[in-house]
């Protein structure tokens, strides 16, 4: 889209004249401004004005002579950057072990723990939605109990919580998402953050992938995405989780949760874990844990390190 260089200003107009005015600048495909705009200037009086944009002067000044409006006035516009503004207004986040920043806040990186540079983009998921941090606060209190070999992240938008747990266990993991613009974003910030080597990224509907099935069973799944899917995926994901594995959901309002914790609960699976953050709510639930054979080992376990049981809400 081409933008706007210059406006055209007429001001000081009664709000009815001023919406005529417009259409009639709208109808016109000899003025042919970028936008019109009608804004109120002064409630008191009843004022308005009509503001058109142009990508050149002459076309301003032209507009502003067939318009016949004495009071009109051409000005340049002030080039700005809003994407920068938008991303200097995002401050950085902690969640557990993970800081996750902009790349206008490398600066502030902590010197312990993990770091991630995740920009707000065309990809949900830069750490600074209640879900996405409950979900990170959620993974930071699991890798205390173990280490998941197998990861798996179900519609992973920015891919940071594939890449989370992929710098934080040195596991591989396995995103998906619906969209190919998140997934090639999520490429991208898995190569910024160092975890290039450490996550693979398809484009799938839910499950419905041969390198997801390969793949399974997974002990660690996240699945930030919505109720109404988090239910249609409810039998898949739970046939996809290693015995005793975890499933971290969210993407969930308060009010939802009894919903999915019901229908996950007539899949066999437990609730662990609830973190709540404004509204948003992130659950973490465990998979049944397979009973060893005897004189073998367990082939369901897939977490390395101490299995913990009945963990506190957070």
């Amino acid at each position: 889209m081409t933008a706007a260089g210059f406006s055209l200003t007429v001001p000081a107009l009664a709000h009815d004249d001023a919406t005529a005015l417009a259409t009639a600048i709208e109808d016109d495909l000899q003025l042919d401004p970028l936008a019109v705009i009608i804004n109120e200037t002064d409630e008191v009086r009843g004022l308005w004005e009509v503001v058109l944009f142009f990508a050149e002067e002459a076309d301003a000044l032209a507009a502003s002579c067939q318009l016949q409006q004495p009071a009109a006035s051409v000005v340049p516009l002030v080039q700005q950057d809003w994407v920068r503004q938008s991303l200097e207004g995002l401050a950085p986040v902690s969640a557990g072990r993970f800081f996750l920043h902009g790349s206008h806040d490398r600066a502030r990186r902590r010197a312990g723990g993990i770091s991630l540079e995740i920009d707000a983009g065309t990809a949900f998921g830069t750490g600074h939605h209640g879900t996405t941090e409950g979900c990170l606060l959620a993974l930071d209190a699991l890798l205390k109990r173990g280490t998941p070999r197998r990861v798996l992240d179900v519609g992973c938008g920015t891919g940071v919580l594939a890449i989370a747990a992929a710098r934080a266990a040195r596991r591989l993991a396995l995103a998906s998402d619906i969209d190919p613009e998140a997934v090639r974003v999520a490429a991208a910030n898995a190569a910024l953050n160092a975890a290039g080597p450490l996550v693979r990224y398809i484009v799938a509907p839910g499950l419905k992938h041969r390198r997801i099935a390969q793949g399974a069973p997974y002990d660690l799944i996240f699945a930030n995405i919505l109720a109404r899917p988090l239910v249609a995926l409810a039998r898949g994901l739970t046939e996809s989780l290693a015995p005793g594995g975890r499933l971290i959901l969210s993407g969930l309002t308060r009010d939802q949760g009894r919903w999915i914790l019901a229908t996950y609960r007539n899949h066999g699976l437990r609730r662990d874990m609830v973190i709540t953050r404004g509204n948003w709510l992130t659950l973490v639930l465990s998979g049944p844990e397979r009973k060893k054979r005897p004189g073998g080992r367990d082939p369901g376990r897939f977490w390395s390190g101490t299995q913990g049981a009945g963990w506190e809400d957070a």
